[in-house]
């Protein structure tokens, strides 16, 4: 075969690839789409993450598969979505954790910014700065009072070393001055148990899990995480507004696809989706937990995750928190 032929071929090629790809969302979507949610089913991912693919079901008329794929603090998920064909049938959920654990596992097998294209924030989700009532405080003065009296003595738990709940109270105490006693466990739910036990006496939980039990005078809520009050719980001040200035803390969830997804089909999930967070019935179930839909564009969900990443690597090093 002469050179000539095999150069016109390869040409041929390249021009037949391109051509594919340059409108790749005509007839986009035409077979299953999965969702990658790299935890276990039923925590508040999983609330999300099914409500959104049914109402992607429903839209398109294609089947789209919810697939737990728990692990390593989600890592196993991230590492199968980015490895995923950039072809928009497979989307993986990240979140809050996930912008923190470049920070605290050195060996990551993934680049958030570069192996993956952020697509939208779905939710935003505040916490609870619960105590036991046993506790003698009633505002977050009193707490951090209390904290600096008697330095070390106070119990905090969280859902484990490095998560959001963890660093929440890191945040507390660089702020204020305070040390406390970080008491780490497997999840949320066995803290808030040793909470309500009265084994700790301080804990960032989030509204679903803990706001029956404040309801009951069980727990003893002081203030929300978040930038702002919360429509849930206004009566609630903030950390930051009652003696934590600057403190905020919020818990998100959000969609990716892989790295070199092309862009008219990242614009076509991207309008879907942010159409689907912005029904009421979704906000309706969102709420239930505290939850607020969002439904960002890819960019401005790009420029939350760079702050997210700068955010919780200075409060990990200040921390000195590495887990091998």
């Amino acid at each position: 075969m002469s050179k000539k032929i095999i150069i016109f071929k390869a040409l041929a090629c390249c021009i037949a690839y391109s051509t594919a790809w340059a409108q790749p969302a005509d007839n986009f979507p035409v077979k299953p789409i999965r969702i990658i949610i790299p935890f276990p089913p039923g925590g508040g991912t999983d609330i999300i993450g099914r409500a959104v693919a049914a109402k992607l079901q429903e839209a398109w008329g294609q089947p789209v598969l919810v697939d737990n794929q728990a692990g390593a603090n989600g890592t196993i998920g991230l590492t199968m979505g980015m490895k995923a064909a950039p072809d928009g049938y497979t989307l993986t959920f990240i979140s809050t954790g996930t912008s923190i654990n470049p920070h605290i596992y050195p060996n990551l097998t993934y680049n958030l910014l570069r192996d993956f294209m952020p697509l939208t924030q779905l939710s935003t989700q505040p916490y609870l700065l619960v105590v036991h009532p046993s506790l003698p405080v009633k505002s977050v003065k009193e707490l951090i009072a209390l904290a600096k009296a008697q330095p070390g003595m106070l119990n905090y738990g969280s859902s484990g070393l490095g998560g959001t709940s963890h660093l929440a109270c890191v945040m507390l105490e660089s702020i204020s001055g305070t040390r406390m006693t970080h008491v780490p466990y497997k999840g949320s739910n066995p803290a808030l148990q040793d909470l309500l036990a009265g084994n700790i006496q301080v804990l960032f939980s989030t509204l679903l899990q803990s706001q029956a039990f404040v309801r009951t005078g069980r727990l003893r809520a002081i203030a929300i995480s978040s930038k702002t009050r919360s429509p849930t719980t206004p009566e609630l001040p903030t950390v930051s507004e009652a003696g934590a200035p600057g403190f905020e803390v919020a818990g998100w969830f959000g969609l990716a696809l892989p790295a070199r997804t092309p862009q008219p089909i990242l614009a076509r999930l991207h309008r879907e989706i942010a159409r689907i967070m912005h029904l009421p019935d979704i906000g309706q179930k969102l709420a239930a937990d505290g939850s607020q839909a969002v439904g960002s564009t890819p960019e401005d969900f790009t420029a939350l995750i760079k702050v997210e990443i700068a955010k919780w690597g200075k409060i990990v090093k200040e921390a000195r928190i590495k887990i091998e």
